[in-house]
């Protein structure tokens, strides 16, 4: 029987990654973080000898490779990214996959530095894996099945939760904000990294028309390689009250920089506070809107996919993916992002099962 190690697993997300592989699959799950009677406690309330609980600090190479002993797969869901290269390096010492749901531009570069030697290993890294980062290329992929030719996929988000659960993965969220890039990709390019682009969303009856603003994942960038017919995508972030779009937001981008470290935890309480203010309908949703040629005419295919609660949003697109990872079909050597190498088919059919709302709509 496989074995999975979530790292940070008595944390909020690790506790619905359990969850959901618990009833979705039938690996054994070592809950592993820096207090070992947290790891126990989290570990019994399952009442299931298919969870176990170990010590494991990500900051101490040997306490990390020690616990890693006898695992298939490392699942990180703690907010290690100052200790990436450790975690990632004791992964690779102790032959064990990898994969995170974290939002870092330290962590790739960690990842994309020990490249060479994870494929030299026969591992397979899974990295930006969750719904953003990690969906959006999903659902470009899934958009792309319904077109013959696909030549335009813009995705939109929209992020309204009801008492937002404040966590340590917060201020880690709160670090990419310092490198905020903005490029989108138009006529065959991407722009500038500090240009900014904005276009309206019809995020459905519940939400209705929204402005979103751009926002790049690095999983994005490779995606007009894989489509040269591409000529434009990219991922816009809709704001879920004005107040928090209008005063927040821009107030957090000129604390951050200029105080990048002192100004992280209380900025990042500023911000989740303003979200918490947001009135109904609270739901996640993202949704492509794909442009391209069916049966040689001119065809659109919206998907939006959603669900009221963003931190199961998150556990479950990767647990899908687990399901294809575990049966071989989605694990190959090397540095993948999740939206890449999952199958975006059965990856969405059994988010669905798991109850994610999908709704799809194509004309032409």
């Amino acid at each position: 029987m496989k074995k999975i190690l979530i790292l940070g697993g008595y944390g909020y997300t690790g506790k619905l990654l359990t969850k959901y592989l618990l009833s979705q699959t039938n690996v054994q799950i070592v809950i592993a973080g820096r207090n070992l009677e947290k790891a126990k406690e989290f570990a019994c309330e399952w009442n299931d000898s298919r969870v176990t609980a170990i010590q494991a600090d990500a900051a101490n190479f040997d306490s990390l490779s020690q616990a890693l002993q006898g695992v298939t797969l490392c699942l990180v869901a703690a907010p290690t990214t100052h200790h990436a290269a450790t975690v990632v390096h004791a992964c690779i010492q102790a032959r064990v996959d990898y994969l995170d749901v974290q939002y870092s531009s330290k962590k790739l570069e960690a990842l994309f530095a020990a490249e060479s030697e994870i494929k030299q290993a026969g591992l397979c890294f899974i990295t930006e894996a969750g719904y953003h980062p990690g969906l959006p290329s999903a659902l470009i992929r899934y958009a792309a099945t319904k077109l013959d030719v696909l030549e335009s996929a813009l995705i939109g988000g929209y992020l309204n939760m009801k008492e937002l659960p404040y966590t340590e993965a917060v201020d880690e969220l709160m670090e990419g904000f310092i490198d905020y890039q903005a490029q989108v990709y138009k006529n065959g390019a991407w722009t500038q990294s500090t240009s900014w682009d904005s276009r309206p969303f019809d995020f459905g009856d519940d939400i209705g028309k929204r402005t979103a603003y751009s926002m790049f994942f690095e999983e994005l960038r490779d995606i007009p390689k894989l489509y040269p017919s591409l000529k434009e995508t990219g991922f816009y972030i809709a704001g879920s009250n004005w107040f928090s779009d209008l005063v927040i937001t821009p107030l957090i981008f000129v604390g951050l920089k200029l105080a990048p470290k002192r100004g992280l935890h209380p900025l990042g309480k500023l911000m989740w506070w303003a979200m918490g203010k947001s009135r109904p309908p609270y739901v996640v949703a993202l949704k492509v809107e794909a442009k391209g040629l069916l049966n040689g005419r001119q065809a659109e295919v919206h998907v939006r996919i959603a669900h009221p609660d963003g931190y199961e949003f998150t556990a479950i697109p990767v647990v899908a993916y687990l399901k294809q990872y575990l049966d071989g079909s989605a694990r190959c050597d090397g540095v993948h992002m999740m939206g890449h190498i999952a199958e975006p088919l059965r990856l969405f059919k059994d988010m669905q099962a798991m109850g994610v709302e999908l709704n799809e709509h194509l004309t032409g």
